[in-house]
């Protein structure tokens, strides 16, 4: 590998290298769920995600987007939270850079890969697919491939997602000028007391990409807030939600159930 894609390969293996992997047993290959972090970095409640996934017969990245960059966990929550840093649409290069990296892993069906994201996670997933023909540009990544991510992505999960201004999905839907374009599968959850993205602009995304066609599921959760599912959750209005959280594991597994059917 050579010139532009060794870019992407080089850093791939810097994300990866700082990413937890969760593997059934076997040698493969497998599919391949790849887990984006919130604002607050790579939490262990993402860990329990990826064990849903490998029961599933899919391998899981929990992919780390701070170590490879230097972003401690008081810079990410001082400036990744706040906007002023690493917004989704940059941050989309990971996931460029991953599939790029699947490639060459021997354990990995790098055809056959699932986005999951929470929160900043979801933005970037969304951005990553809004940015359409421009990825290269507006990541770094100056091999990143949108068609990849177009024919190898076969579903989405987006939880709780950052979808407000400067979020690309409600202006631009996921067309992004490129011809035949094809969307992947979107499965969402959104809850109706979150504090910090809300329950409008993230329905408001996902309306968008239900008038241009794309294959949209949504469970909404009436009295959930931001980070249900995360026990260790630093926002004290964040509350807790056990019930929601296993609701939210048994979701993630129908879809990497319908996913792979089809």
């Amino acid at each position: 590998m050579a010139g532009a894609a060794l870019m992407a390969a080089e850093w791939g293996g810097k994300v990866a290298g700082a990413s937890r992997i969760f593997r059934p047993s076997g040698s493969g290959p497998f599919p391949v769920a790849l887990i984006l972090h919130g604002c607050g970095g790579k939490t262990p409640f993402l860990e329990t995600y990826a064990q849903v996934a490998v029961e599933a017969g899919w391998a899981a990245v929990v992919v780390d987007s701070f170590a490879p960059r230097g972003i401690s966990p008081l810079r990410a929550k001082l400036t990744v939270c706040t906007g002023t840093t690493l917004q989704g649409l940059k941050r989309s290069a990971d996931i460029f850079a991953m599939l790029a990296w699947l490639e060459d892993q021997p354990w990995a069906d790098a055809e056959r890969v699932f986005l999951a994201g929470w929160s900043h996670g979801g933005w970037s997933i969304m951005d990553g697919y809004a940015v359409g023909a421009n990825a290269a540009r507006a990541t770094g990544i100056i091999d990143a491939d949108p068609l990849k991510l177009r024919t190898r992505v076969k579903g989405a999960l987006l939880v709780y997602p950052y979808a407000a201004y400067p979020s690309l999905t409600s202006s631009l839907g996921w067309t992004g000028a490129l011809d035949d374009a094809v969307s992947p599968k979107v499965f969402s959850v959104i809850g109706g007391k979150d504090q910090v993205v809300g329950w409008k602009y993230p329905q408001l995304a996902l309306d968008r990409l239900r008038r241009d066609g794309v294959t949209v599921d949504t469970l909404f959760y009436p009295d959930a807030t931001h980070a249900f599912d995360d026990d260790r959750a630093n926002d004290p209005r964040a509350r807790y939600r056990p019930d929601l959280f296993a609701r939210t594991q048994d979701y993630f597994a129908q879809a990497l159930v319908v996913t792979s059917a089809g």
